[in-house]
């Protein structure tokens, strides 16, 4: 009842997103680290992998849905190990930008993150998300465990069935075979640059849409700004 339900909603939804250029950023000559995620084992996280695009923008939305208690930015899928962002933005590595999320299936369910995956960006184009194109911004879900395929399978299935774009869906359902931690700056990045141009007139309006349309999934601090 809850994927009808789901699906109901999405198709009900029109998506509209628009990307930015991959710029090169200092490199920081330091790890990263998986910060947050140690410190909520206590609560049976679950995990979920997810590459709309930017992970700048795809982090930012993220953050903000209850029952979300870890959002790291990183790559997967490539075929390099431990990957730099220049190396992932050439689109000679294979890998995806993507976001990791730890969250608490008892208050958000995986049905849940996908529906807002599929509404927060365009899962119809190859390879390419508004502006960005190459490989690191395909449309792409890696799944932990079969569960996370089957869902993941079915709703793209429901949706390409109902016709709710106008061209066919191509996410990428692959399996997380390896995933990388992003450099630390790029990490809480809408959060602690939001006056910056890119944050302020591209990653805002699209947060400002999802806090609209997902209000009553927003954590409270998020729900009480709107």
């Amino acid at each position: 009842m809850r994927k009808n339900i789901l699906i109901i909603s999405l198709l009900t939804f029109l998506s509209s997103i628009s990307g930015y250029n991959c710029k090169e950023v200092k490199s920081i000559n330091k790890e990263s680290e998986m910060i947050g995620m140690d410190s909520t084992q206590n609560l049976n996280l679950e995990k979920a992998t997810f590459g709309g695009g930017c992970f700048w923008c795809t982090e930012a939305i993220y953050e903000r849905v209850e029952g979300v208690h870890t959002v790291m930015s990183g790559y997967a899928g490539g075929h390099v190990k431990n990957p730099t962002y220049k190396q992932v933005c050439d689109g000679t590595t294979g890998h995806a930008e993507v976001i990791q999320i730890g969250y608490d299936p008892k208050v958000v369910s995986y049905d849940e993150l996908l529906e807002i995956f599929f509404k927060t960006h365009d899962p119809t184009t190859l390879n390419r998300q508004g502006t960005d194109v190459g490989t690191q911004y395909r449309s792409v879900i890696f799944y932990h465990n079969d569960e996370q395929k089957k869902k993941a399978e079915y709703y793209k299935a429901e949706l390409d069935k109902s016709a709710a774009w106008d061209n066919s869906i191509v996410t990428e359902i692959s399996p997380l075979n390896n995933y990388y931690p992003a450099e630390d700056y790029h990490q809480d990045y809408y959060e602690n640059n939001s006056n910056q141009g890119y944050c302020a007139f591209v990653i805002g309006p699209k947060v400002e849409k999802f806090e609209k349309v997902f209000k009553s999934k927003l954590k409270e601090k998020y729900s009480e700004q709107n």
